[in-house]
């Protein structure tokens, strides 16, 4: 994900077009290879294998590497193999840049220099940051001026970005908005206990298309029962995976079915996030305060 960012940092100061940020983007995703292709690779685990730990990641927070240890299928020695196949994937943006003539390679390591003293990041955050840690660029990038945010909120972003990345689209990228846009598709669900929170997917036809499609795994072409069950799936499984989280950190809640609802409007107390993907953007709705917020 710091590659989307960073990217898109180097975008808004005029360093590259926009089409040059999609033509690196694009090329890092033909370099960059999934965890569990290059385990099956290497012969560390079979197919069968790699696919049970993606179904355990549908039910608990926790990285590709981490299940496969639990299960028994690969030594923390072999995790830490794989993960240095992935963990520098900035510098497949920086290739990309530099080989289309985008950048110098002077110019790229100038860049990440500047984007560290803009974030004040230390170096041990900035590491973090792009070897791949949701959580610290979340706090430290994407809710950098808001504290309440970070603090009520920041949780549930990270996984979120997690799950978009998990599920969805290597390339998602959040950004904090301001106000809620008019959108056709609002997918919503609360909830309760000591911690509550109405959350939703404000959408339209084609982001939902794309996400039910990648969800469901499977072509969807037209917004029909099996895209809005894909599409309303995917907020449930994401807010199961959050309960999980909570119970384990000591505050147990529970979530009341999705609502899916056409041009519905929303108002009151909402942050609403854009989330960008490859195929059409959408908003993710997260309110701390349910009470104050109304659909209609």
């Amino acid at each position: 994900m710091f590659s989307q960012y960073f990217g898109h940092y180097l975008l808004n100061r005029g360093l590259i077009t926009n089409t040059q940020l999609q033509d690196a983007l694009e090329y890092q995703e033909t370099v960059h290879v999934k965890f569990g292709v290059i385990a099956v690779d290497k012969g560390f685990m079979t197919s069968a294998q790699v696919d049970e730990v993606h179904e355990k990641q549908k039910q608990m927070d926790k990285r590709f590497g981490e299940i496969a240890v639990e299960l028994g299928y690969l030594t923390e020695n072999q995790v830490e193999e794989l993960i240095s196949h992935q963990k520098q994937g900035y510098l497949y943006l920086a290739q990309a840049l530099v080989d289309r003539g985008y950048m110098t390679m002077d110019q790229f390591s100038s860049a990440l220099n500047d984007y560290k003293k803009e974030y004040s990041l230390s170096d041990s955050e900035f590491e973090a940051i792009r070897s791949g840690s949701i959580e610290t660029l979340v706090e430290h990038i994407l809710t950098a001026d808001n504290e309440e945010i970070r603090e009520k909120l920041g949780n549930y972003i990270s996984l979120f970005a997690k799950n978009m990345i998990r599920f969805i689209d290597r390339q998602a990228l959040l950004e904090i908005g301001d106000k809620v846009n008019e959108t056709k598709w609002l997918v919503s669900q609360q909830i309760e206990g000591a911690s509550p929170l109405f959350t939703a997917l404000a959408i339209d036809d084609e982001a939902l298309l794309y996400v039910a499609s990648k969800y469901a795994e499977e072509e969807i072409a037209e917004v029909d029962e099996l895209a809005k069950d894909a599409i309303s799936e995917f907020l449930n499984l994401h807010n199961g995976i959050y309960l999980v989280n909570m119970s384990n950190w000591g505050t147990e809640l529970t979530m009341n079915p999705q609502h899916l609802k056409e041009n519905a409007k929303v108002t009151g107390d909402i942050l609403p996030i854009t989330v960008k993907t490859q195929n059409g953007s959408f908003q993710l709705l997260l309110s701390a305060n349910p009470a104050m917020v109304k659909v209609e």
